[in-house]
């Protein structure tokens, strides 16, 4: 159907303007297993980091059919500019056209919307059922059910929720989707950067207390220059000439994935002058003592078993940029870590805090349908 319907649009490319696409090294974004026999109709509310790179993982995933892109005040020719290129990730590989309001992505019509209100957008009319929520404003079910009013059925936070919505980590509590919720959180991409990992060591030693601390690279949050922030004096410096101490809810908020460390892990950040990528380091206590080594042996194990594609293994010595693009949640550095004794340990683990994180939120998405699917059948 999508061939059909691509050979037809490329038919009316007279029409378009002049934006053409470069290619770029193919990256699989699904770490599931769940087939699904139709594309699932999906909408992005918000354009701009994380729903730009949701948008490309969605155009080179069979499954996904992208319907509609809320932008806020990006006009067609910006967004498919902003859409082809990337600092870190590269040109956007496929054709990036535009005609009128619709982007054109590898010869696929996008209808694209400027809508304040996301009711206004027409989700159920363009045929997006499942919107992901990217614009970091409408994070409760009270603020997002104005997107369920717009013809959505569901709605998938990339960010954390501000209110109880459901908190689903992909690779680890996604068994707790039921179909029941409408609105559904990614947790955040330190979250997912460090879950997997605790999640493997827990399960198998049983951390019994835990600090985490993420060297997190740069954000749009952030001032390029010395700015102001009153409510964070240290965030308002240079993001792009310090080493930022800064707090972060992540480790907390594993606790909603895994309740069972609820008390025992925290955590804080320091924001460095990088354009992407973060590394977690965990220092923990575990109940069962044992060598690093088997550490290693059972992360590794499940990196390529049970766990694979969110939890990864390397053993090479390699450094941040060398993770760009990576689409795993966490990728676990042997050579790192240290231990200094059968139960106390240090554990560091790799996350391409843009593309890693923006996988699992289309992979939540597909999850959701998949669920859905089955309680309607």
């Amino acid at each position: 159907m999508k061939l059909i319907a691509a050979a037809l649009i490329i038919a009316q490319a007279s029409a378009f303007s002049g934006f053409h696409g470069a290619s770029m090294q193919q990256r699989s974004s699904s770490a599931l297993n769940a087939k699904m026999t139709m594309a699932t109709g999906m909408g992005v509310n918000g354009f701009g980091r994380i729903g730009r790179l949701v948008t490309r993982i969605m155009m080179d995933d069979e499954t996904c059919s992208l319907k509609a892109i809320n932008a806020g005040s990006a006009t067609p020719d910006y967004m498919a500019y902003q859409y082809k290129y990337d600092t870190i990730h590269g040109i956007a590989k496929g054709t990036v056209e535009v005609d009128g309001d619709f982007l054109v992505l590898n010869g696929e019509k996008i209808i694209t919307s400027r809508c304040r209100d996301p009711s206004e957008v027409g989700w159920g009319k363009e045929g997006a059922d499942y919107v992901c929520e990217s614009t970091g404003v409408f994070l409760t079910k009270e603020t997002a059910q104005s997107i369920l009013d717009g013809g959505a059925k569901k709605v998938i936070y990339s960010a954390p929720a501000k209110d109880d919505s459901q908190t689903i980590v992909m690779g680890v509590n996604q068994d707790e989707y039921d179909g029941s919720e409408n609105f559904v959180s990614c947790a955040s991409c330190t979250t997912n950067g460090l879950a997997p990992m605790v999640k493997a060591i827990h399960d198998e030693y049983e951390i019994t207390e835990a600090l985490m601390t993420t060297v997190h690279a740069m954000t749009a949050t952030q001032a390029v220059v010395d700015s102001s922030s009153r409510k964070d004096w240290r965030g308002g410096r240079a993001a792009s000439g310090n080493i930022i101490p800064s707090s972060t809810g992540a480790a907390k908020a594993v606790t909603k994935v895994i309740p069972s460390l609820q008390g025992k892990l925290t955590g804080m950040a320091f924001r460095v002058p990088t354009i992407d990528v973060s590394v977690v380091d965990l220092t923990c206590k575990i109940a069962k003592a044992t060598t690093y080594e088997e550490i290693c042996a059972m992360v590794k194990a499940k990196s390529e078993g049970s766990m694979k594609g969110f939890l990864g293994y390397c053993d090479e010595p390699l450094v941040s940029t060398d993770f760009e693009s990576d689409p795993r949640s966490s990728i676990f550095d042997a050579g790192a870590g240290i231990m200094l004794n059968p139960n106390f340990v240090k554990l560091v683990a790799w996350y391409d805090n843009e593309w890693g994180y923006s996988c699992r939120v289309v992979d939540l998405m597909k999850h959701c349908a998949t669920i859905d699917a089955k309680v309607s059948a």
